[in-house]
């Protein structure tokens, strides 16, 4: 049936969790009761990317972009725009919006090949997948392919691992398909830990055939029939999604026996994790397959060769599988013609912290943290001064203002003491204390690590114990080579990526703001006014009318006064909670 209209909707999680599917189901029933069903056909997509307006609907063929809708809004969006043919302005995100959506300032600078699809088609129903060439890449391998051809296209293609490392993808297949064996395997890791990351989360739940489809591929090109899609219990739409995309792809002859009458045979199966921070590293995640506990084990051997139980394996994550396809289509020279000399294509970002315009947003290689953050980002929350970005999570380092224009590449980030890591990007401004910031980042290291090696259980214990006492004014001097030695002892002695890179954030942090260290240590104070046992609050006698805000919103009734005359903070009852702080109208309260 043609219709007239298509209204997208986001159903990611972000956009559930704003009413997204009760904006559906509310769009759903006013077509039915306005009686124009034939006129527009309703679509559930998976995440547009700019999360900070969701729920998003856009509306095609005109691409009216309509941000943070409710369920309120769906009989005017019948009403006025599929009936009667008319913008509702007070929705758009662009008030004079005219042409592509696309011209919106926060896609103009991006280029969507592994989120290609999320936010275009219904990723519940495989035909949509294969209208856009979907299983065309697949198709193309089995009966125009070897194996070898297939790792050599991914070799010109220049594709590196996106989990972090950066491995080059054909290499690695490459390993794997000339080992020996009489069974292998195909792992695909979406046990995505970070803070703040949501990347291999929105690409399973918007376009999960995407990486169903490489995975087969990967099947065919190393000589492998059984696959393994590692996810984490907490992500439970994207492996709803996952499992109705498996079972789709069986009932069409794309997955299980004899795929499209070639005579091979691939089949995949879900694997949930408890959310264990560890399992993204490869050989944690397959003793977990196995039914172990997810704990590291010494490389070499690589799982390349010796893998899931003891055979050769390929392990890539979410974002890079869902890039073969397309290279595989568009041919390596379109794919290497992206980015730099040594990172080729694009990388995802889960873009969030104190930025206006919060999302996933995917960028060629190179784009300059100043792009991202000011183009993409519209810049600083509340016209704040950007203070540092921190890149590849906690086992990443911080990004300063004086290299906003480094290029974001692999070699670039390391130059600097960060890292790609799997794509989280969080964003912090002049509020931000960098000591606090580190400790945050410390303790979910610590509770994280599975505790097999003393370098990482102990000397990650041993640094966050520092970072806290430093950040209660109680530091010294001393202290602070007493983290550098411990940093060392642990990039060089921990037995996985968990305890090697956990003191990257430390090393970042005096590198580029030692001189806060130093506030910590010798003036006993917090610039920023984070650290709460160097925090007191005082009231300015000149500037307070009595007004009383203050001592009605303190917690524990520590300031008192007379109305129409000026209060006064007991500092030794005071909890620093800010609330008073917060409240007064006329900066009146020092914080300091």
């Amino acid at each position: 049936m043609a219709y007239k209209n298509y209204i997208l909707v986001c159903a990611g999680t972000a956009c559930e969790s704003s009413k997204g599917i009760a904006l559906y189901e509310a769009l759903e029933k006013e077509l039915k009761e306005q009686g124009v069903e034939t006129e527009a056909q309703l679509v559930k997509t998976g995440c547009f990317g700019f999360c900070e307006q969701g729920p998003i609907v856009k509306i095609l063929p005109d691409e009216s972009f309509y941000v943070k809708v409710g369920p309120e809004h769906a009989k005017e969006i019948v009403s006025e725009h599929i009936v009667k043919g008319r913008q509702i302005e007070a929705l758009l995100y662009d008030k004079e919006q005219k042409g592509s959506s696309d011209n919106i300032d926060f896609y103009q600078k991006q280029q969507r090949i592994v989120l290609r699809n999320c936010g275009v088609i219904n990723p519940e129903y495989i035909d949509e997948y294969i209208a856009r060439d979907g299983y065309a890449a697949l198709e193309k391998v089995i009966f125009e392919m070897t194996g070898d051809e297939v790792i050599e296209e991914l070799k010109a293609a220049g594709l590196r691992g996106r989990g972090g490392a950066g491995f080059p993808t054909g290499l690695k297949w490459g390993f794997t398909k000339n080992a020996q064996s009489d069974q292998k395997y195909v792992v695909c890791n979406a046990d995505e830990g970070d803070p703040g990351a949501y990347m291999d989360r929105s690409t399973c739940e918007g376009d999960p055939h995407s990486v169903l489809e490489a995975m087969t591929i990967a099947g065919y090109t190393v000589g492998a029939n059984q696959g393994f899609i590692y996810i984490r219990a907490e992500y439970p739409l994207a492996i709803e999604r996952l499992e109705n995309a498996i079972k789709q792809a069986r009932e069409y002859g794309l997955l299980g026996e004899n795929i499209l009458g070639s005579g091979f045979s691939f089949d995949i199966e879900l694997r949930l994790g408890a959310g264990a921070f560890v399992c993204g590293e490869e050989t944690a995640l397959l003793a977990s397959i196995e039914g172990k506990r997810g704990m590291p084990v010494p490389r070499p051997p690589f799982p390349a060769v010796k893998g899931l139980w003891g055979k050769p394996t390929v392990i890539n994550n979410v974002e890079t599988w869902a890039n073969i396809p397309m290279i595989i289509l568009k041919g390596s020279a379109w794919y290497s013609s992206i980015g730099t000399e040594t990172s080729k294509g694009t990388k995802v970002f889960a873009l969030t912290g104190k930025i206006n315009n919060s999302g996933l947003i995917e960028v060629p290689m190179g784009t300059t943290l100043r792009e991202i953050i000011y183009d993409i980002g519209g810049g600083i929350r509340g016209g704040k001064k950007f203070k540092a970005a921190q890149t590849g999570g906690p086992s990443g380092g911080v990004i300063t203002e004086d290299y906003l224009d480094t290029p974001i590449d692999y070699e670039s980030l390391m130059g600097i003491g960060s890292m790609m890591g799997s794509g989280g990007m969080i964003v912090m401004d002049e509020d931000d204390c960098m000591i606090d910031v580190t400790k945050f980042y410390l303790e979910f290291t610590v509770d994280e690590s599975c505790g097999k090696c003393s370098p990482c259980r102990i000397g990650g214990r041993t640094n966050y114990n520092i970072l806290d006492k430093i950040s209660k004014g109680k530091g010294s001097l001393e202290d602070l080579e007493k983290l550098k030695d411990l940093a060392q002892a642990m990039r060089k002695a921990s037995l996985c990526g968990l305890g090697q890179t956990a003191p990257n954030p430390i090393m970042s942090t005096l590198n580029y703001f030692e001189d806060e260290y130093m506030a910590h240590i010798n003036d006993k104070k917090c610039p920023a006014g984070k650290c709460k046992d160097l925090l007191s609050y005082t009231i300015v006698e000149d500037k307070c009318i009595g007004c009383t805000a203050c001592s009605r919103v303190c917690p524990v009734n520590c300031i008192s006064g007379e109305v129409k005359k000026p209060h006064v903070i007991n500092n030794d009852q005071c909890i620093k909670c800010g609330q008073c702080f917060d409240k007064c109208k006329f900066d009146a309260i020092l914080k300091g």
